[in-house]
């Protein structure tokens, strides 16, 4: 990466943190702590890291850069709606399975070596087992199960749609670099 790259990487959480902080000052009961703010900057930090690592590379084509533009900020979503509003009710422990799926993610990013086919896995992967944590949730901690089943598997179907769309994209970018 170029001295540019960590630019972006260092600036883009930025515009995200000027509205946390014009909502902390502006609106009524947004009241965060100094380190929100530095959990905000680190983990869009990450997710600019991982889409610069993956769509940056020398022979990347458009369909890995685009993978990785959806696969990075849903990331980002997940987490944050697992540690913030949650996505399943507020004190089920399900939530931890998102954040579990995150780390699992981040991991294969990392194995995977930024490639192509190998990034199209673990998008797949990630897909199927956001499919399966309301299921596994339900079944384990059924207490504190709010919205309901199925608004919660609709949450996790479009985020599951995302990385699948993701996986496609990878898939793609990997067969236009065999031809090549």
């Amino acid at each position: 990466m170029k001295r540019k790259d960590y630019l972006f990487v260092v600036l883009v959480p930025l515009p995200l943190l000027l509205v946390a902080l014009l909502g902390n000052t502006f609106v009524e009961g947004w009241n965060w702590q100094p380190r929100g703010f530095v959990l905000l900057w680190f983990v869009v930090a990450v997710a600019a890291l991982i889409y610069k690592l993956i769509a940056t590379r020398p022979a990347a084509p458009p369909a890995q850069r685009l993978a990785a533009g959806l696969a990075a900020p849903a990331g980002f979503v997940i987490f944050w709606m697992s540690i913030g509003p949650k996505i399943i009710g507020e004190e089920n422990p399900g939530n931890l399975l998102y954040l579990l799926t995150i780390l699992l993610g981040l991991i294969g990013v990392g194995v995977s070596r930024f490639r192509p086919a190998r990034l199209a896995l673990v998008a797949f992967g990630m897909a199927a087992a956001l499919l399966s944590i309301p299921a596994v949730a339900f079944l384990l901690w059924p207490d504190n199960f709010q919205p309901g089943f199925l608004r919660i598997q609709l949450k996790s179907s479009v985020f599951a749609a995302v990385f699948i769309a993701s996986g496609l994209l990878f898939r793609r970018a990997s067969s236009r670099l065999k031809v090549t």
